[in-house]
């Protein structure tokens, strides 16, 4: 099975490495191929200029690329930090500039765009793991978790995309050696169940 996997965190030292390295490994000891891409590493430009906007065509050889695998991919793993609710700037300008229409979404025939949307990824399963420095009540509580709905009703439900799960790993800030171990013991545990043998 193809499998694209996208990082959006501009330390490389960072618990999100950690774990995007244990996803790529637990899906590659599994037998599936990997599509890995660490956002910031490859430089990846997250601004749409207008005339891509426009003509919903891209110039960008990275993009193209992008696009074209996102096409093939059969799931998707995605993996950032919570900041301010949202994913990184560099994450959403990647779902503004692959997740394009007549790429992950078309409408029928004769709307403008305002009616419902018929999802065209082949992928039918998509896996979010984040990070977060605030506590689980308080996101719940005060921001009620922004970051569930954004993946999965606007991006992954918009693209026909429901078998779905989002992990959260907190509070990275003052968390234990071992903390961090069972966290990426669990983040193996999810991709095997999404993503087995």
């Amino acid at each position: 099975m193809n499998v694209s996997v996208i990082l959006g965190h501009p330390y490389a030292g960072s618990f999100n490495h950690a774990i995007a390295a244990k996803v790529v490994e637990t899906l590659e000891r599994n037998r599936h191929h990997v599509y890995f891409h660490d956002l910031y590493q490859e430089g990846f430009n997250p601004v749409i200029p207008a005339e891509e906007l426009i003509s919903d065509y891209s110039e960008d050889e990275l993009v193209k690329l992008h696009c074209k695998e996102i096409k093939e991919t059969e799931g998707i793993i995605i993996i950032h930090p919570n900041w301010w609710g949202q994913p990184p700037a560099i994450l959403k300008g990647w779902v503004d500039r692959v997740f394009r229409q007549e790429i992950a979404y078309t409408f029928p025939e004769g709307d403008n765009g305002g009616g419902l949307p018929i999802g065209l990824l082949k992928a039918k399963v998509a896996l979010i793991f984040n990070t977060s420095n605030t506590p689980e009540e308080r996101e719940n509580t005060v921001f009620g978790d922004p970051l569930e709905n954004i993946w999965k009703a606007c991006v992954f439900g918009f693209c026909n995309i429901h078998t779905y799960e989002r992990k959260m790993y907190r509070v990275i800030a003052d968390s234990t050696y071992e903390e961090r171990v069972k966290w990426l013991e669990d983040a193996a545990s999810v991709t095997i169940k999404h993503f087995p043998r």
